[in-house]
């Protein structure tokens, strides 16, 4: 299907819903469906409407240069006609974007997970900076940021680190975070004074309803366990944590963060859900996107994505072949969205170039 059939598809459809909700008949269940229907499609027909009466005005202008015996209207037109050439651009941009078929996890709050990896107590160390970057990016953005998961090294590293994070778009501006994020700098410990490479693993899971993944019961395993580590006297006292083991995937989740059991399972099902939504999720975009390799890369932790070189004071992100000079204002948040924006923007196009 052309771009303009699909332009015309799309005003059709958002008249015909226009006629359906206007019905008087129409039951409640359907108006509903319409309503939510429309109110997608809407916008998209507002920028198709604008697009195709700009290429009209275009048309009279260069038809009114054309025709004109006046120098002055002439040149008047030309300029005119010169302005929208140079706005059509990017209005056929926006309405290409707006017909792209969206990742339904992208307005979803997230679940970020940040695991220590290669390198010892530097890489715990690295993965507690890494934690705070992205509490202080979540800060800057208004977003909520909730701890639900941690554990630390005597030296105030982070082996494991999981937060929910709440806002508007959350998983849309994450999404990309996941994988291998390597840090060559000389560690506190360091006599020598060399540089030591290491790395931190980071997953960002878009946070799944009840009605966004089904979890039978008796795929489950729920053990109880004491807790370990700090918590007050409670801990070795009761069996407060809780691991739960998804039968059919092999995904285990443990929490012991809260006193009460009750809590720490429902936070265990919250991972959990979240997990298996990320795995069905990858699953469609990988049928989706099989004769492609999208160049911002799977979202696999397993992939390295980052590079944080603190000796040179700067930031590379692989996939994009992005480097800045500001690391100490990415590690702070402030400039995360200058590596963020292009990732974005990188696969807009990529998606683009599949429709085009």
């Amino acid at each position: 299907m052309s771009l303009e059939e699909n332009y015309n598809k799309v005003l059709s459809r958002v008249a015909e819903l226009q006629s359906l909700m206007s019905d008087g008949d129409v039951a409640p269940d359907d108006f509903t469906r319409y309503a939510k229907e429309y109110a997608e499609l809407e916008p998209i027909a507002t920028e198709i409407a604008a697009l195709k009466a700009a290429r009209e005005e275009l048309a009279d202008l260069v038809a009114l240069e054309e025709g004109e015996s006046d120098p002055e209207m002439r040149a008047l037109a030309r300029a005119e006609a010169e302005e929208m050439r140079d706005r059509l651009p990017g209005m056929e941009r926006r309405v290409m974007l707006a017909l792209l078929p969206k990742d339904e996890a992208d307005e979803k709050n997230a679940i970020l997970e940040v695991r220590a990896g290669t390198g010892g107590d530097e890489a715990a160390l690295f993965a507690a900076d890494l934690y705070a970057m992205y509490q202080r990016y979540a800060l800057l953005r208004g977003w909520r940021f909730e701890t639900m998961e941690i554990s630390e090294t005597e030296l105030g590293g982070v082996k494991e680190a999981v937060a929910t994070i709440t806002g508007r778009n959350v998983f849309q501006r994450l999404k990309f975070e996941s994988g291998v994020h390597r840090v060559q700098r000389v560690p506190e410990t360091e006599t020598q004074g060399r540089i030591h490479t290491s790395a931190a693993t980071v997953a960002v899971l878009p946070e799944a309803e009840e009605v966004d993944i089904a979890i039978d019961e008796k795929d489950l395993r729920i053990d109880v366990f004491r807790a370990s580590g700090a918590g007050g006297q409670h801990v070795n006292r009761t069996e407060s944590a809780v691991r739960i083991t998804h039968l059919p995937s092999g995904i285990v989740v443990s929490q012991q963060d809260e006193k009460s059991q009750h809590k720490n399972k429902a936070k265990a099902m919250k991972i959990l859900r979240a997990r298996l939504y990320e795995q069905e999720r990858q699953e469609r975009e990988s049928a989706r996107a099989a004769d492609r390799k999208s160049q911002v890369g799977s979202g696999d932790r397993s992939e390295r994505i980052r590079t944080y070189n603190f000796p040179q004071g700067r930031v590379t992100d692989h996939r994009i072949n992005l480097t800045l000079y500001k690391l100490d204002r990415v590690m702070a948040g402030e400039a995360l969205d200058e590596v963020i924006d292009p990732l974005i923007a990188e696969d807009e196009s990529a998606r683009l170039a599949e429709i085009t």
